[in-house]
C-alpha cells in the first residue's frame, strides 16, 4: 500500500519523460509538491521499491531522488518506520508567499545620491561614516589576492592545473581566425546572448534553478556582480546584513557603496535569521548558503525558508553567492536558495572562477524579472558593451560539452585532494580541534582554542612555506568570537598536500 491512514500520498499526478533524467524529474516534482503543500509535513513516502514499481522506473532512480531530498532537508528516515516528509513548523512556505511582483523599481532600489547616514544601533557593526567615496575606499580596501603559482593550502583556488587549455586555445583561435564582423561592434551590455542562454540551460538542468537568458547579466567575476548589487540596491547609510564571519570582500563592496554592515552570526544551520528581525532598517542580506564562507556550514532548509519569508515581509532582497556550489561529495549539488524563491526576492551570483580558473574573470547574475532592466542599464553605464572574445569562447566550450566534462573532472580531483588532506593532516596539535568532515566546497575551517594559538600556528606554518588563513581575518572589526584555521585543499595535488602536512607536523610539534 502506498498510502498510510491519515498520511495520503498520491503518485498519480507524477508524469516522467523517459527521454530526460528520471531521478531529476522525480526530485523536482516531489519537491514542488512538498513546498506547495500537496504532500504535507509528516507524510510517509512509499518505499523506493514500491514507488519505482508504480512509476515503472528503476529503483536506483527513486533512491537517488530520495538521497537528494534527504540532503536538502525535505525528508528524513526513521529506523524501522520509513521515510517521512519534514518541514520546519510555523514557517510560511515559498509557494504560499505572495507571488505578486512589485510594479515599480522603488522596492529596495537605490534612487538617490543622498549621503546622509542613519543612526547606528547596538546590533550593527557600523563603519566610521566618511562622507566621501575616496574616504570609504581608503577605509575599506582589501589587499590584492596572493599571486603566483598556487601552494598548499591557499584558499579560493580550484584545481586549474587540470583545465583543458589545449581545447580552450583551439576554440579561441577558431573564433579570432574568422570573427563575425557583426559581433565586433558595440554589443549587449548584459553579455553574449548565446552564453546567457547556455548558462540558463545549465542552471535549469544541473542546479534545478528555473531561469531564462533574459534574467542573466554577465559580469567580470563574482566580485563585480556583488558590486553591481551594492550600487543598485543600497542607499548610502542603509544597512546590509552579512554573515559574520564571512566573505570580507563582499562586505567591503557594500561599505564602499556607503552601507552600514550588520554582522549576523553563523551557526550550524547558517545565518541566524532571527537576528535580522531586530534590524528594522535592513532590507538586504548577503549569504553563501551552499557552503558558507569560511565556516563551511550548509544552510538548512528551515533557515532558507525563514530567510525567504523575511525578504518577503520586508520587501527586501537576498544576494545568494554560490561561489563553489558545484562541489559536493555526498550526492548531487544542492539546489540553490534561488530555486526555492517564489516571490522574486533572490539575486543569484555565479562564477566560473571555481570550475575554470580565477584569471578568467567571468561571472554572472541571475536576476528577478523586475531587476533585469535597471541592472542592464547600470551595466551599460559601467562598460558600455561587454567583452566579446572570452564570452564567445566560453559559449562554444559549453555548447560542445567540454564544460560539463570538465566539472566532472574537477569534482573527482577535489575529492581526491580532500581525501589526501584528511589522510595526512597532523593529528593531536595542541590547541587545535580535530579535522571536521568535509562534505562540500573547496576549503575547510578547523577550530583553534584562542586567537593567540591561532596566530602562532599560522606563523609557524609560514616558516615552512605553507599558506593558512586565520579565521580572525573573516570577522568584522571588533566582533571576533572564535579562532580557527581556514585551509583550501584543491589548489595542489595529493603529493604536494602530503608533503605540506609533513612540514606542518615538524613545525607544530
Amino acid at each position: 500500500m502506498l498510502a498510510q491512514p491519515g498520511l495520503p500520498f498520491d503518485p498519480s499526478g507524477i508524469v516522467l519523460d523517459r527521454r530526460q533524467g528520471l531521478s531529476r524529474q522525480l526530485y523536482q516534482q516531489l519537491r514542488c509538491r512538498i513546498l506547495d503543500g500537496r504532500i504535507s509535513s509528516g507524510t510517509r513516502l512509499p518505499a523506493s521499491r514500491d514507488l519505482a514499481s508504480v512509476l515503472g522506473i528503476s529503483r536506483n532512480s527513486v533512491v537517488r531522488t530520495y538521497d537528494q531530498l534527504y540532503a536538502e532537508g525535505f525528508i528524513h528516515g526513521r529506523v524501522g518506520a520509513g521515510t517521512f516528509v519534514t518541514l520546519p513548523e510555523k514557517l510560511p512556505l515559498p509557494e504560499k508567499l505572495s507571488t505578486k511582483l512589485p510594479t515599480g523599481l522603488g522596492a529596495g532600489l537605490s534612487t538617490s545620491l543622498s549621503t546622509k547616514p542613519i543612526q547606528s544601533t547596538d546590533d550593527m557593526v557600523s563603519p566610521v561614516w566618511v562622507n566621501s567615496a575616496f574616504g570609504r575606499l581608503q577605509q575599506y580596501h582589501l589587499p590584492v589576492p596572493k599571486a603566483g603559482p598556487p601552494k598548499a593550502f591557499r584558499v579560493g583556488i580550484p584545481a586549474f592545473d587540470l583545465f583543458p587549455f589545449h581545447v580552450w586555445s583551439k576554440l579561441h583561435a577558431a573564433f579570432w581566425r574568422n570573427p563575425d564582423i557583426g559581433r565586433l561592434g558595440y554589443g549587449e551590455a548584459e553579455g553574449d546572448p548565446r552564453l546567457r542562454e547556455l548558462i540558463a540551460a545549465y542552471l535549469r538542468s544541473s542546479r534545478g534553478l528555473s531561469c531564462s537568458a533574459e534574467q542573466i547579466v554577465i559580469t567580470c567575476g563574482a566580485q563585480q556582480a556583488i558590486g553591481l548589487c551594492a550600487q543598485l540596491l543600497l542607499e548610502p547609510g542603509e544597512a546590509v546584513a552579512v554573515e559574520n564571519p564571512g566573505y570580507r570582500a563582499a562586505g567591503f563592496a557594500f561599505a564602499n557603496a556607503g552601507a552600514q554592515l550588520l554582522g549576523v552570526p553563523v551557526d550550524n544551520h547558517g545565518m541566524a535569521c532571527a537576528e535580522l528581525e531586530q534590524a528594522e532598517a535592513c532590507r538586504l542580506a548577503y549569504v553563501t548558503p551552499a557552503h558558507q564562507y569560511p565556516t563551511g556550514v550548509t544552510m538548512s532548509l528551515g533557515r532558507r525558508l525563514e530567510l525567504l519569508a523575511w525578504a518577503e515581509r520586508r520587501q527586501g532582497w537576498i544576494i545568494e553567492d554560490d561561489y563553489d556550489g558545484e562541489y559536493r561529495y555526498t550526492g548531487a549539488p544542492l539546489a540553490p536558495l534561488a530555486a526555492l524563491d517564489r516571490s522574486g526576492r533572490v539575486i543569484y551570483v555565479g562564477t566560473f572562477a571555481k570550475v575554470a580558473f580565477p584569471a578568467l574573470r567571468l561571472g554572472y547574475l541571475v536576476l528577478p524579472q523586475q531587476l533585469v532592466e535597471p541592472f542592464r542599464r547600470r551595466r551599460a553605464v559601467d562598460v558600455r558593451s561587454s567583452e566579446v572574445g572570452t564570452q564567445a569562447v566560453m559559449a562554444e566550450f559549453i555548447a560542445q560539452g567540454h564544460f560539463q566534462r570538465h566539472i566532472r573532472r574537477m569534482r573527482r580531483a577535489a575529492l581526491k585532494r580532500r581525501d589526501a588532506l584528511l589522510q595526512h593532516w597532523p593529528a593531536g596539535v595542541v590547541g587545535c580541534s580535530p579535522m571536521p568532515p568535509i562534505d562540500a566546497g573547496l576549503h575547510v575551517t578547523i577550530a583553534v582554542d584562542n586567537p593567540e594559538r591561532e596566530a602562532e600556528l599560522v606563523r609557524l606554518a609560514d616558516t615552512v612555506d605553507v599558506e593558512i588563513n586565520p579565521l580572525s581575518d573573516y570577522w568584522l572589526a571588533g566582533t571576533q568570537q572564535s579562532a580557527g584555521l581556514v585551509l583550501g585543499f584543491a589548489a595542489v595535488d595529493e603529493q604536494v598536500i602530503e608533503q605540506a602536512a609533513k612540514r606542518l607536523a615538524r613545525a607544530w610539534f
